[in-house]
């Protein structure tokens, strides 16, 4: 396609579509991209861009680069930025996808582009909400990795822009597209998207009336008092820091991660309040998500949350009074209960998956098994009960299951909302932010799913924002 073609189309469409303004013309001329196969052509491919290149984008990356063509990568640690330039560069490298990469400190330059259509955003949690809403007003498609929130109110942030910009916008939850799992503990039998299926058998009555489901996730690491240390040359501390509060830079020898050292930053960051949520948010932002999903109330939520933890370090009016340790739950036990009369346990200990149990039959799935844990349901529609033809399908909003990331750029073709979407993410991680305050704070909170408030506590409802340092404000 020539770029006088391209040129007229996209004035063609500026010219004729409503949402124009707040759409991009993708000039892709293939079909429907597929589950299981990339584009190849330069035409076929829209132009990315690479926000935050630590250790989950090493995988995020590369899936986009199956579908679009990298020319900026960007993040506040220089190391990171320059293995994925030369990441970029090696993927593209084969004759006819050539592109040069530029590299940037600060994420601003690269959504400046006019050129960027498309962003990943895989950055630390608390930069999330943040980097995304300026994606999405300055034009771009999102794909942004879990969990999408460090606060309620981000969620309802994020929402506003999309809703007024009208962008594609994935979460990275690929729970909801991939992964294979043996069955019923049997290594030689093993299903496809065994989470979709789990919601399925769920929401298809298989399981009779739902009582409960019970989502295991792990908790948080504990770690030894950490070392002041001299920031590295190469990382900008307080662009990392972002809305969270100044404070020192913090490196000690490596813990129950021996791949990094304990510190405030890459990757350890999950098990501080400050950035993050612990287990709560890391794992819950999965398994939460798909046991709402699960029970129907992915557009909902609880109207009570309590719980009892352990945290790591004492807390006074729910905040740490060490600086220098990590600070999340290691074990705890909530119960969420649902307008639906259905009760959600979310635990540290356990085998790690979801348990839905129901009148008629319990089921287990998790990333590696799925099983009946009481009746027959997975045995029978192994047996002669199957899925009824296109169950997975609707569930996945009409597209054929598979891939996640194949998924954001199939809808960033049609102008679809993905399999991961930003309303029903922000229900869940409501879920597992409720989960947060009530432990923090020692108390059950009642939540009203349709105000989206705490109802008579003042204080636990000041909880869904947190302030944000100058200068790092989110602006919508």
């Amino acid at each position: 396609m020539s770029r006088r073609s391209v040129a007229t189309r996209r004035t063609f469409l500026k010219g004729s579509l409503a949402a124009a303004a707040s759409v991009p013309y993708f000039p892709w001329t293939a079909p429907a991209i597929g589950q299981d196969a990339a584009t190849t052509s330069k035409n076929d491919r829209p132009i990315l861009g690479c926000i935050g290149t630590g250790d989950r984008w090493n995988a995020v990356g590369p899936q986009a680069m199956r579908f679009a063509d990298c020319v900026a990568v960007c993040d506040v640690d220089a190391r990171h930025a320059d293995k994925a330039k030369a990441r970029a560069l090696e993927i593209q490298s084969q004759p006819g996808r050539e592109r040069t990469v530029e590299v940037y400190e600060d994420y601003r330059k690269l959504l400046d582009r006019k050129d960027i259509e498309v962003v990943t955003i895989v950055t630390p949690d608390h930069w999330h909400t943040k980097i995304a809403i300026e994606a999405m007003l300055a034009g771009k498609d999102v794909y942004c990795e879990k969990p999408l929130t460090l606060t309620i109110d981000e969620g309802r942030q994020i929402l506003k822009v999309l809703r007024q910009t009208g962008r594609v916008f994935q979460v990275g939850t690929q729970q909801r597209s991939e992964m294979s799992a043996r069955v019923n503990r049997n290594r030689d039998q093993r299903i496809d998207q065994q989470f979709l299926v789990a919601v399925a058998l769920a929401q298809l009555g298989r399981l009779g009336q739902i009582k409960s489901v019970t989502c295991v996730i792990g908790g948080a690491p504990t770690s030894r008092e950490i070392p002041k240390a001299p920031v590295p040359s190469h990382l900008n501390w307080d662009m990392w820091l972002g809305q969270a509060p100044m404070t020192d830079y913090l490196e000690g020898e490596p813990g129950n991660n021996r791949r990094y050292p304990e510190s405030r930053t890459h990757y350890e960051f999950r098990w501080w309040y400050e950035y993050s949520g612990g287990k709560m948010t890391d794992w819950g932002a999965h398994h939460i998500d798909i046991a709402q999903w699960a029970i129907g109330m992915d557009h909902s939520g609880p109207i009570s949350v309590e719980g009892t933890a352990e945290h790591p370090v004492p807390l006074k009016d729910g905040h740490p009074t060490v600086t220098n340790r990590y600070n999340t739950a290691t074990k705890f036990h909530v119960i969420a209960r649902f307008p639906n009369d259905v009760v959600m346990h979310v635990k540290s200990d356990g085998e790690n998956g979801i348990t839905i149990e129901g009148t008629r039959g319990t089921i287990f799935v998790s990333r590696g098994e799925l099983r009946d844990e009481a009746g027959t349901v997975v045995a029978d529609l192994l047996r002669d009960q199957p899925l009824p033809e296109g169950t997975l399908t609707r569930l996945y909003k009409g597209k054929r299951p598979g891939n996640h990331m194949a998924n954001f750029f199939e809808c960033c073709r049609d102008r679809s909302e993905p399999v991961s979407d930003v309303a029903t993410h922000h229900r869940a991680m409501t879920t597992c932010h409720l989960a947060n305050i009530a432990i923090r704070l020692g108390r059950k909170l009642t939540w009203d799913p349709k105000t989206e408030q705490i109802v008579g506590d003042d204080e636990a409802n000041a909880w869904q924002k947190r302030e944000q340092r100058k200068g790092y404000e989110i602006i919508t």
